[in-house]
């Protein structure tokens, strides 16, 4: 089915006229044949059909109720069916089925047919045929047993878990615009209980996909949120204020009660209370997909940067810094799950996110995204994943460069933060993550050279100069070796850490001349 009911010619209109053609055609061949073999042929076949004699009726019409009631009894017990096995696994389905307006207008209908055979049955009376009304009955009936088929088919599309999720979604947007408008307090406090409800609807939605292996529905559930998320900036500055409280239908959800006073007072003056719901559940999804379906970690870093630079664009400062924090506490989980590639993957985002951000004007926030990088790359030598450490600090060394590019006045805080990821790794004996924040390092300074920036440059070699020689010939070697821009495994990133372009290559010696004259001076 389509992913909406608008194609009704394709859907409904096509199946029920082929249907009834082939029926209505076979019975019309059929019943000619048998009017020819008769003989009599003075009148028509259609003329003899519709005689309706009476006193041959009484039994037709006293079996056209209990067929259309039969009718009914079908359709219910095949819908209840289907419904009760998707409400089993999702909650809000029965909800969703009765309001949605398709089901209710078929299921209408074949009241509506029932009740009019039972009036119909009683309605012959000696010399009296009720024409029109027996014509009526037989189309109706007609009909009804024709609507089955393109009928139980919307009931299997409405019900696919993708639908349920783009209907849950349109639905929260919905609710969203009727309260740009509502003016009534008590009806605000249940447009926001509707919206809350619907976020907890996708992601029940995402974590039984999740426990049962199903990634096509909980990437849809997950970029739901997204989309629902954006939506909701879209109108947030139609708004009235009242809807920023956290009014008393949504104060006692479980995610607010454990909140102290303070943290729900901010998000109220804040604005941010459905952003930080949203999040919220992308952080319980996260979770629970860490150790199941890292893929979905993936999607939700990346529709959260994709929150992230649309709040960046419309200057909502708030939610930016949220979108910060919970970077943090999807890395801080990682990290604790020593989920080495999902680290890799969701820095690669963190790192686009603050690139988005400088490239929007948002430095400060920028700057904020560098210095929580550096503080997960130590976090991550603690626990003993050097890998961590140097991913972060390429993509340190990449976010200088783009901020030099953009001449961001950030340029030398990224820089300074970048300078000191190095710093609690001399002490420890974790050889390989030392090489690889020194490599990103040289890698940057070269990047000066090329650009001019002689100073920043011998910044970085007066912050190397200390270095032991086996160890920058072992920096050297290993970057020289460098000569492919792919890596050896398929990535996201699509590029070796440690190669650099030639207009860069070309500058490598001069860099260690460099750091040979500042090594001199120490």
């Amino acid at each position: 089915m389509p992913a909406s009911v608008l194609d009704w010619r394709r859907h409904w209109l096509k199946p029920i006229f082929f249907l009834a053609l082939i029926a209505m055609g076979l019975f019309a061949l059929v019943y000619w044949l048998d009017h020819r073999a008769a003989g009599q042929l003075s009148i028509n076949a259609l003329e003899r059909y519709v005689a309706l004699d009476g006193d041959y009726l009484t039994d037709a019409i006293s079996q056209l109720a209990p067929v259309t009631i039969a009718m009914f009894g079908i359709v219910v017990t095949v819908v209840a069916i289907i419904v009760q096995l998707a409400a089993g696994r999702y909650t809000g389905v029965v909800r969703m089925f009765l309001r949605d307006r398709v089901n209710a207008m078929a299921l209408s209908f074949y009241v509506v047919l029932g009740v009019f055979g039972i009036w119909l049955s009683v309605g012959l009376q000696e010399g009296f045929v009720p024409r029109l009304a027996l014509m009526a009955g037989m189309a109706g009936a007609s009909l009804g047993l024709l609507l089955m088929l393109p009928y139980f088919g919307y009931v299997f599309w409405f019900l696919e878990p993708t639908n349920l999720v783009n209907r849950i979604c349109r639905s929260a947007a919905q609710t969203v615009r009727r309260a740009t408008t509502c003016k009534v307090g008590s009806r605000l406090h249940a447009l926001q209980r509707q919206t809350l409800e619907a976020m907890a609807e996708l992601t029940d939605i995402a974590s039984h996909s999740i426990s049962g292996k199903d990634k096509i529905i909980a990437s849809r559930a997950v970029d739901a949120f997204r989309d629902f998320t954006i939506d909701y900036l879209a109108a947030k500055p139609r708004l009235p204020d009242a809807w920023f409280s956290i009014g008393p239908e949504i104060r006692g959800n479980p995610d607010f009660v454990a909140m102290n006073s303070e943290s729900l007072g901010d998000l109220e003056a804040r604005h941010t209370w459905v952003e930080w719901q949203v999040l919220r559940q992308y952080l319980g999804i996260y979770t629970e997909a860490l150790s199941h379906m890292p893929d979905i970690d993936y999607l939700i870093a990346i529709d959260s940067r994709y929150i992230g630079e649309a709040a960046a664009e419309r200057a909502d400062d708030a939610l930016v810094d949220l979108i910060l924090c919970f970077y943090n506490s999807y890395l801080r989980a990682t990290l604790n799950a020593r989920s080495v590639r999902t680290a890799y993957n969701v820095l690669n985002q963190y790192r686009l996110l603050v690139e988005g951000l400088l490239r929007l004007g948002s430095s400060r926030h920028a700057l904020d995204g560098a210095r929580f990088m550096s503080y997960y790359g130590h976090v991550g030598y603690d626990l003993h994943l050097p890998f961590v450490t140097e991913t972060v600090a390429y993509d340190l060394s990449s976010l200088c460069q783009v901020a030099h590019a953009l001449g961001s006045g950030e340029e030398d805080g990224i820089l300074s933060h970048f300078l000191e990821l190095d710093r609690p790794l001399r002490a420890k004996q974790q050889e390989r993550a030392l090489l690889g924040v020194r490599k990103a390092q040289i890698k940057l300074a070269v990047y000066y050279l090329s650009v001019g920036e002689i100073a920043r440059a011998t910044s970085i070699a007066t912050d190397m100069k200390d270095e032991p020689k086996e160890r920058i010939a072992t920096l050297r070697l290993e970057l020289e070796r460098a000569t492919s821009k792919d890596f050896w495994e398929i990535t996201d990133r699509g590029r070796n850490f440690e190669y650099m372009p030639p207009p860069q290559r070309a500058r490598l010696a001069e860099y260690f001349e460099l750091l040979a004259t500042q090594a001199g001076t120490a």
